[in-house]
């Protein structure tokens, strides 16, 4: 098995084995019936992959996946990469390709099966087209395996993948990136450095160096003739590497300290779970103001300290305050209670009632309703439809979606008591860009209704962006949802409090307001876009390699033929 999975040098530098020359060589001699026969040749061998090479890519898939929320299992993480890349390692690009997807398969099924509560065909076909970006990154892996320092480039294709995949088609889908596997672990730190792409990078640097070790080990093992201690020299090495981005990492000072203010995060809970409990509209909007009279009641009591901002969770007001008047003298009773200004989630029309509006409202307790944020990136398929004329006649689900969400035009940042917050709805936790953007804010805030989603695998990924986003940034991060999971985030990625799923809960606690940004807030998009094309430039010279290389051995077999 070693020798498989481990090509030797030589088997690592033809673009495809002598058995597909043949194959290729006989296919037009073949009698009828050969291709059949090729074909069930193929199934028993595993293809040009070999079976041993798709278990393999398989199984790295599976691994990656446990280093995801709920199981947490990080160090997995670079295993899985690095168990996919022996898997691509000196096949053809297209193979590679081929192999990657079936690895990609294998995580996303797993790491997305809260999807399946909208219903098992939705999130089979998400996790398969999630999937198909690892089409091009295994074609591209194959063919950088062949260079120099190829750990290096194979990390950068990694990155080039989440790029794509985080903003085509719709605006992208970045769940479970790599870095989102690593928010409590010794490379979390270097997110206030290069963010969660420098993250993704080292996760993947450092799987591609355990590859790296695991061909040099099989190679010493092989060449009895050398000395040990030199054929081993290329592991030590790896091992040293790996070493020190661990211990790089645990050097970079995160930051814990910054202007002290109370807060206060509210999770009234949902009748039910469901898809329908929105159709319970005014229960949940009770359940966040009795939550708010019991905090106001605490603080009257003297068991909390009273906050100087609330905040509740997208969604609590699914009635809209502006036009349901019962909807605003509940809110605005409950902020008055309280006496602070609270962040309120809620439904909103447009002017013109075509759509929705996911709104963030600042309501001030004497002035009630002010500024607010209306979400910017809504969830295709889920908060408007793209092609509705057509899929709506194919797929009758989609009639839960009778209208769309209008995209908000502005920033999250708002003044929401004594400081200046950073809002993002949901989702949009998971966007380099909407996260940033709003980074200049005192604290940030993640409101998210997670209801549907409930006891699955995506409210504790969610929590592990919001954490990965802490540190990126140096903000405390505070994250309201209906149901849960709703936590307070220090600066430094440590989880202040935390709520159970499917209960109230009530968090206060003092936490730090900060204002000086980060290297990561700095650098923006930069380290993301170098290390992207850095990938792709490691691809193009892998082709010209390629290329150079075989019209070498075509020059040599016409010399060999003249001199014949």
């Amino acid at each position: 098995m070693a020798q498989e999975i481990l090509p030797d040098r030589s088997a690592a530098k033809g673009a495809g084995t002598a058995a597909d020359a043949g194959a290729g060589a006989g296919a037009g001699a073949e009698a009828p019936g050969g291709r059949l026969s090729r074909l069930r040749r193929g199934l028993r061998t595993g293809g040009r992959a070999g079976w041993p090479r798709i278990l393999l890519a398989v199984a790295a898939g599976l691994v990656m996946w446990s280093a995801f929320p709920p199981v947490n299992l990080t160090p997995l993480a670079p295993a899985g990469v690095a168990l996919l890349t022996l898997a691509l390692r000196g096949r053809t690009p297209r193979t590679g390709a081929w192999l990657a997807f079936l690895g990609g398969a294998a995580f996303f099924i797993p790491v997305l099966e809260g999807i399946s509560r909208i219903g098992p065909d939705g999130w089979i076909i998400l996790s398969l087209v999630e999937a198909a970006y690892f089409l091009p990154m295994g074609a591209g892996i194959a063919m950088v395996a062949r260079l120099p320092g190829w750990p290096v480039w194979t990390a950068a294709l990694w990155v080039g993948e989440e790029f794509v995949r985080g903003r085509f088609p719709f605006g992208g889908f970045p769940w479970a990136r790599l870095a989102f596997s690593q928010t409590a672990t010794p490379l979390t730190p270097y997110a206030s450095y290069g963010g969660a792409p420098l993250v993704t990078f080292l996760t993947a640097l450092i799987g591609g160096l355990l590859a790296y070790a695991a061909v040099a080990a099989v190679r010493a093992h092989r060449r009895t003739e050398a000395p040990r201690g030199r054929a081993l020299a290329p592991v030590a090495a790896s091992l040293a590497l790996i070493a020190a981005v661990a211990g790089g990492g645990m050097l970079i000072p995160t930051p814990a300290s910054g202007r002290p203010v109370t807060v206060a995060v509210v999770q009234g809970n949902v009748p039910r779970l469901g898809l329908d409990f929105l159709g319970q509209r005014k229960a949940v909007l009770n359940n966040h103001v009795k939550a708010t009279h019991d905090l106001a009641a605490q603080v009257r009591a003297g068991t909390v300290a009273k906050p100087e901002l609330v905040v509740w969770p997208e969604n609590a007001s699914d009635l809209d305050p502006y036009t349901e008047p019962d909807a605003y003298n509940a809110i605005d009773g409950a902020v008055k209670d309280i006496g602070v200004p609270v962040l309120v989630g809620a439904l909103t029309d447009t002017p013109d009632g075509e759509k929705v509006e996911n709104r963030g409202i600042v309501w001030d307790p004497g002035t009630g309703p002010g500024d607010y944020y209306v979400k910017r990136h809504p969830v295709p398929f889920g908060e408007y439809l793209p092609f509705r004329d057509v899929l709506t006649k194919l797929i009758t689900r989609f009639e839960r979606i009778p209208r769309d969400f209008a995209k908000g035009k502005r920033s999250g940042v708002m003044r929401l008591g004594p400081v200046d917050i950073g809002d993002v709805i949901c989702f949009e936790v998971a966007y380099d860009k909407e996260v940033r953007d709003v980074a200049r804010g005192d604290l940030l805030v993640v409101q998210t209704n997670n209801a549907t989603y409930g006891k699955t695998s995506l409210p504790p990924q969610q929590i592990a962006m919001s954490r990965l986003r802490a540190v990126e940034h140096g903000r405390t991060i505070l994250v309201a949802a209906t149901s849960g999971i709703s936590a307070i985030v220090a600066p430094d990625g440590r989880m202040v409090d935390r709520s159970r799923e499917f209960v109230p809960d009530i968090q206060v606690a003092k936490v730090p307001a900060r204002t000086s940004r980060t290297l990561s807030d700095r650098l923006g998009e930069a380290p993301e876009w170098t290390l992207a094309l850095l990938g792709l430039g490691a691809i193009g010279a892998a082709a010209w390699t390629a290329r150079r290389a075989a019209r070498g051995t075509a020059g040599k077999t016409a010399e060999q033929n003249e001199g014949n």
